[in-house]
């Protein structure tokens, strides 16, 4: 028996019970958690723990950033690359910031990154939920490292949760529009930060333009998604992103080994 409020009931009146009652939803069909915000901060923590890696070690900056072949700056050199089959730093190099060996302000880009995830995160995983949030974020960051990936010199190493940031913008602008409620501020804010991609050296725009476009379609897809079929839809626009990245980067790969 199972104690309740008011004497015991049985195993089996408990299930039925429990079985009986709807999950609470969030606007976009997530699951409502009691810990909302779960997700982003893992997601900082992971960055964080990156970050302390590359303190630690310059060899795990090269062996973790993102680079089509062997490549390096200065002391720093990667064995091999993408096209060599190392597809994870595709996703690997999402997590790391630029290490002490680029100078005084290395600290800098990882600050920015995880201020902009920690305002922008909470919002977007309470409408979204966790699932949606995390898959958003990794499929939006793969999407800036795939397009850095096929338009970037292959000996040109790349670093940085940029994409991903940027593909967060894009889809807290269109869930922002469809809730209707005031997106001049995020608005605003993707347009001071395409200005600083363009205007700055060292920085690849591919990689933000990359999340960007993916988290506007993605926002899109899952915002506008007809409510009996949401589920479907958002997971068929999800896989079909992420087809299109893996055919991306088989092309690449092909036009970069041939």
């Amino acid at each position: 028996m199972v104690p309740a409020a008011v004497g015991f009931q049985c195993p089996e009146c408990v299930r039925q019970g429990s079985s009986s009652v709807r999950q609470t939803r969030t606007v976009f069909g997530g699951r409502v958690t009691a810990n909302p915000n779960a997700a982003t901060y893992a997601l900082i923590g992971i960055n964080v723990l990156a970050f302390l890696g590359e303190i630690s070690s310059s060899a795990f900056v090269s062996r973790f950033w993102q680079c089509g072949a062997a490549c390096g700056v200065g002391t720093q050199r990667s064995t091999g690359g993408i096209e060599d089959g190392q597809y994870y730093r595709l996703l690997t190099s999402m997590f790391l910031h630029e290490p002490p060996s680029a100078g005084g302000t290395f600290f800098l880009h990882i600050l920015f990154n995880m201020w902009a995830l920690f305002v922008v995160g909470p919002p977007l995983e309470a409408l979204l939920g966790r699932v949606r949030f995390v898959a958003l974020y990794l499929l939006t960051g793969l999407a800036g490292s795939v397009l850095a990936y096929v338009l970037t010199a292959p000996y040109v190493p790349e670093l940085g949760a940029s994409g991903a940031i940027f593909g967060l913008f894009g889809a807290l602008l269109i869930v922002g529009r469809k809730l209707r409620l005031n997106i001049q501020p995020i608005a605003l804010t993707i347009g001071l930060n395409l200005v600083l991609t363009f205007s700055m050296s060292g920085i690849s725009w591919q990689a933000h333009i990359g999340g960007l476009v993916a988290g506007v379609a993605l926002g899109a897809a899952w915002a506008y998604a007809p409510r009996p079929q949401r589920t479907a839809v958002q997971i068929a626009s999800s896989v079909a992103l992420a087809a299109v990245l893996v055919v991306m980067v088989i092309l690449r790969t092909h036009n970069l080994t041939s």
